[in-house]
């Protein structure tokens, strides 16, 4: 048998993905993270409703830098998930399918969640 030098498929290693791509699967990525926060949420929800000691448990968790991390980050994810899912809607109505168009509504999308995650701590902190 002969061996043709035949291209060997793409894979992650070789091929870069395109913005588009990355962004369609972080959505994904966010909306899992966010399941996790809103169980975080009901755990939170559920100290307050058990009493002064299961809340300053819970409070102290949440206020650690671990949990500020963590928080951050479904910040993050929310603001984002919200973000591309104005660009869904806008898709919906026939808006923003060329090229051009998704390329930039992405960045507008990433721009905006950067946006609206700094102002919602900052205003949170202050």
């Amino acid at each position: 048998m002969t061996t043709r030098n035949r291209p060997l498929s793409p894979h992650l290693q070789i091929y870069r993905l395109p913005l588009l791509a990355l962004i369609s699967i972080t959505h994904r990525i966010t909306g899992m993270g966010l399941v996790l926060g809103l169980v975080v949420l009901a755990y939170w929800l559920g100290s307050a409703a058990s009493g002064p000691e299961a809340f300053a448990t819970a409070q102290s968790f949440l206020g650690s830098p671990i949990g500020y991390v963590l928080l951050f980050g479904w910040t993050v994810a929310l603001f984002f998930h919200l973000c591309h899912g104005i660009r869904h809607i806008l898709w919906d109505t026939g808006w923003g399918y060329e090229i051009p168009q998704a390329y930039a509504s992405a960045k507008v999308a990433l721009v905006a969640a950067a946006v609206l995650t700094v102002v919602a701590w900052v205003a949170g902190l202050a």
